[in-house]
């Protein structure tokens, strides 16, 4: 009788063989069992908010009565200012902080504009417009937009330097600002 001997080589390939077919065998066994919630959730869902090219940028309304032409309106109650152009299209709409001295309502010409300086509250500032009898719209040459100091009677009206810088381009000496409620 002879006995034949197999070798490592077979039985490492025989038994990686059964390896896989058994795990071949449990994984379809365990795709036909598992629950319908589990492979729904496993599908992407969509999302919640809308892609953000989807989305339209909030618009806001130019108030009524705040006049024609090329002009700037200032809203007290929305802290808001747009720059209209010539074609009755606002070219830029931004919040502002307004200090404790709100302007005059109605029509007010560019006075004075100054480059840079020092503001009522001791910042320093730039692009300061100034109109009515103690008015300024500029910004804060550090960006910041602080409260107005309740002991200092101010009529600054800040904006971000971006903002500032547009406003000081379209506000030329003798441009009209509406100041509307």
């Amino acid at each position: 009788m002879s006995t034949r001997r197999i070798s490592s080589g077979v039985w490492i390939v025989v038994l990686l063989a059964a390896a896989l077919a058994a795990i071949s065998f449990l994984s379809v066994q365990a795709s036909q069992n598992m629950p319908a919630k589990n492979i729904a959730s496993a599908e992407p869902k969509p999302s919640a908010k809308p892609h953000p090219s989807a989305t339209k940028p909030k618009t806001y309304k130019v108030p009524d009565d705040s006049g024609t032409g090329r002009r700037i309106v200032y809203s007290l109650s929305q802290k808001r200012v747009w720059l209209i152009s010539e074609s009755e299209s606002a070219a830029r709409t931004f919040t502002v902080w307004p200090g404790n001295v709100p302007p005059a309502e109605g029509k007010h010409p560019v006075t004075f504009r100054r480059a840079e300086g020092t503001g009522s509250d001791g910042v320093r500032i730039e692009h300061a417009v100034y109109f009515g009898t103690q008015s300024a719209f500029s910004n804060a040459v550090d960006g910041a937009s602080p409260a107005p100091d309740s002991t200092v009677k101010t009529g600054a009206i800040r904006e971000s330097v971006a903002d500032g810088t547009a406003l000081w381009d379209f506000a030329t000496k003798g441009t009209l600002i509406h100041v509307v409620g």
